[in-house]
């Protein structure tokens, strides 16, 4: 099993999870997070006051599937999430070593059987 943790542009969130629904991934979670990659600072006024931005907002989405379905989430995240613009995102892939279920306390196998 893999987690595939993909930050994405706030906009493009509900076109990645169509997407992802297509592909027959179900299972995510979903997270608003801020940061700072290559983008640059903007500024903004509110209340006729200048301010700057640093941390940008962004979405966390981390996804735990099977071994063979790893690329084409990856593909998927890439082709739905990007603009081809600075401040895309960023996905990251690692093992599963475990999973259990919290219900039940048992180890879950239970994503090679959906997958």
């Amino acid at each position: 099993m893999k987690k595939v943790e993909a930050i994405i542009r706030p906009e493009k969130l509900r076109e990645v999870i169509e997407a992802l629904r297509t592909i027959n991934v179900t299972g995510f979670t979903v997270t608003q997070a801020q940061g700072r990659g290559q983008q640059k600072n903007t500024t903004g006024v509110y209340r006729g006051k200048s301010y700057t931005v640093n941390l940008h907002h962004k979405i966390k989405i981390e996804i735990v599937v099977s071994n063979h379905k790893v690329q084409e989430t990856i593909q998927t995240l890439i082709r739905t999430a990007q603009t081809g613009e600075m401040g895309d995102g960023k996905i990251f892939v690692s093992t599963i070593e475990e999973m259990y279920n919290i219900r039940t306390g048992e180890p879950d196998e239970t994503i090679d059987e959906l997958m």
